[in-house]
């Protein structure tokens, strides 16, 4: 994605991300034809699936709320936040207070989108006594002091410092909603597309919104389809009853590649795949195991045997290829011998672990048979242990002391303070150090862009080092479409503001 600089107020603040937009990157320099509906098949969440954009955890909800909804801001494709229904935002001296101005927009029903929209979306998202995903992302934000200064323009008062807060305005999940909604039978959004109808665990149709703020969509109507099974995804997209098939194996993508009757798209760097070491439980309390087993890992064939080679191999750190990713450090390799020697120095000759795994991810179990091989050359005992799908995440969080891991593409600095810092309440790792959560207040704290990129690089280069991530790969995530689908995005990891985007594809 090209990006170019909108000249406002913060810009000579240097602080990141307060003035950029977006070029969509399009496969296709063809004129778009207008008309038409497109069906795109995703895997779904059964018969309890909701409209509630406050609700979205799978890809499919985030998929139907991209199509009804919108974000102040979203991440582009190198992650870093990127104006959506806010034209910008501005800091003040001290990166406490954050003014964030609304583009004229309007819901489906013709009422503006207005501040006081964006403070009842965030709120409500907010409310201790309901779940919805994005509420740790907005946690900095006081919004019982924030406030809409006018129509078009919200104060945002922070619990602290926070110079990479455009990143929250990206949260997965944070859609601005009308004043007062709680109810999504018929939903009311400012996106693309507009609701028709729509059959929980089956299908959403919705239609051309005509007034939306970036242009109306090409396509007439868009069906977003469920097929739980890969296989009937793919076989309803050879048949024809599907136009766009999400989420498919890497080995259904080798086969059908290059014979002409459907196209794979790789969006690359979309998900980290590698395993979790408990930090502060045995043996890998000591980091000289931990070092240990990032010279253990062969990541080429981990990515190949895995991932039947859809991806490339990882290096220990999260967000290849992001911004503040530092990619100037060596790209760590096999070294059995010294794997053996770091082990024989901390006193764990013969060491014995168990890894947990689970099928709840593609490759998850295969890397687990594969590790443990390459372990047992460095005279490490593996064992392997198949977790139940549907807990397996809560189970990993604070049990087992070695797990498969995996996560889908967000900012560097969100995978920091979400899962790295000492009250971070998804830090499977457990690392926890009082002199590194300084560090990332000290970031957060720093208004030159520079100065801040040198603390993040040394947050990453301690994690290297000594952290818990054992990071072998990155994998693609792999979509398919029918041939006559034009203008869908092949730059683009999951989650990011061009995944999805159904408003700018279109049907030849």
């Amino acid at each position: 994605m090209k990006r170019r600089t909108v000249l406002i107020a913060a810009a000579a603040l240097g602080v990141t991300g307060c003035a950029t937009t977006a070029e969509t990157p399009s496969a296709d320099r063809a004129t778009p034809k207008s008309g038409g509906r497109l069906r795109a098949i995703f895997a779904g969440g059964g018969t309890n699936e909701t409209l509630d954009p406050h609700l979205s955890n799978l890809f499919v909800d985030a998929a139907r709320a991209k199509a009804l909804y919108d974000k102040l801001a979203d991440s582009g494709s190198d992650l870093a936040a990127v104006p959506r229904l806010a034209t910008g935002w501005e800091p003040n001296a001290t990166l406490d207070v954050w003014t964030v101005r609304l583009r004229p927009a309007s819901f489906h029903d013709g009422r503006p989108v207005t501040a006081e929209d964006v403070l009842y979306s965030y709120r409500r998202i907010t409310d201790p006594k309901r779940a919805f995903r994005a509420k740790a992302s907005l946690e900095p934000i006081d919004l019982a002091a924030s406030r809409a200064v006018d129509p078009g323009t919200v104060e945002f008062k922070l619990k602290r410092p926070y110079a990479e807060f455009p990143n929250v305005l990206a949260a997965f999940g944070a859609y601005i909603v009308p004043k007062d909604t709680e109810t999504f039978t018929a939903p009311v959004g400012s996106g693309p597309f507009r609701f028709v109808s729509f059959k929980p665990g089956s299908s959403l149709l919705v239609k051309r919104n005509p007034d939306y703020w970036e242009g109306a969509p090409h396509l007439d109507e868009l069906e977003i389809l469920i097929a739980n099974e890969e296989s009937a995804r793919v076989s309803a997209l050879l048949g024809g009853q599907a136009d766009y098939a999400h989420e498919l194996n890497p080995a259904t993508a080798r086969a059908n590649e290059g014979r002409g009757k459907v196209e794979v798209i790789r969006l690359r760097n979309s998900a980290m795949q590698g395993f979790v070491m408990k930090t502060d439980k045995a043996p890998f309390d000591d980091k000289r195991v931990r070092q240990a087993f990032f010279l253990i890992a062969d990541r080429k064939e981990l990515i190949d045997g895995a991932l039947s080679g859809a991806g490339e191999v990882g290096n220990d750190l999260f967000g290849k290829g992001a911004q503040y990713y530092p990619s100037e450090l060596p790209q760590r390799a096999q070294d059995l011998a010294k794997a053996r020697a770091l082990l024989k120095e901390a006193g764990q000759e013969g060491l014995k672990v168990t890894l947990d795994t689970s099928p709840v991810a593609a490759g998850f179990v295969e890397a687990a048979g594969i590790f443990k091989e390459q372990a047992a050359k460095a005279g490490v005992t593996v064992e392997v242990r198949v977790g139940n799908k549907d807990t397996y995440w809560k189970d990993i969080l604070d049990g087992g002391v070695f797990a498969s891991y995996r996560s889908g593409a967000l900012p560097i600095e969100s995978h920091l303070s979400q899962r790295l810092l000492s009250n971070s309440t998804t830090n499977a790792t457990h690392w926890k150090h009082p002199d590194f959560d300084e560090l990332y207040l000290q970031a957060q704290s720093t208004r030159d862009p520079a100065a801040r990129s040198a603390l993040f690089q040394r947050m990453q280069r301690r994690l290297y080092d000594e952290g818990g991530f054992l990071i072998w790969g990155f994998a693609d995530w792999i979509v398919a479409t029918a041939p006559t689908v034009r203008g869908v995005a092949k730059d683009a990891p999951a989650n990011t503001l061009d995944w999805a985007r159904f408003d700018r594809t279109w049907l030849a």
